[in-house]
């Protein structure tokens, strides 16, 4: 007798669960009206222009202290208070702004060495580098890399 009352309960439970479903299905939930709202065409442009993306986004990790006084692929040496950085496709004595998305701090590095490839867009940093966009401690970091002109 009890395996019966719980085969009930079971079958109430779910009708009950289909109805709720039903009832959100029969009625939809309508869009806000934005037809009244009024847009400035220079804040348009503005938003525009701030979507474009200027140089790569991409991930930024830094040396490890065993690399200290190492040569890097420029044949330099590698010094963890320099701004210096690892890139795999970037020309060796190129300079390059690396901006930390998260927090906006900002730093101007010079290409020394280089680095694996990987199927993501990355950049290894020296630790000085790392403390100056403030994620030194933490690993890793989404970054922006705007190559310079020259």
């Amino acid at each position: 007798m009890m395996h019966f009352r719980n085969r009930i309960s079971r079958i109430a439970r779910c009708l009950l669960a289909f109805q709720i479903v039903f009832l959100f299905a029969a009625h939809p939930l309508q869009a806000e009206d934005t037809s009244e709202l009024k847009t400035d065409p220079i804040n348009q442009k503005d938003i525009s222009d701030l979507q474009k993306p200027e140089g790569t986004v991409g991930r930024a990790y830094y040396y490890r202290k065993s690399l200290k006084n190492k040569k890097t692929s420029s044949g330099a040496i590698y010094c963890p208070h320099k701004l210096t950085a690892a890139h795999p496709t970037l020309p060796l004595g190129k300079k390059v702004k690396v901006i930390n998305i998260g927090n906006k701090k900002s730093v101007v590095v010079t290409v020394n060495d280089r680095c694996r490839k990987h199927h993501f867009e990355f950049i290894d940093l020296s630790q000085a580098a790392a403390r100056a966009l403030g994620f030194f401690g933490k690993g890793m970091a989404m970054v922006q890399i705007i190559p310079f002109e020259e």
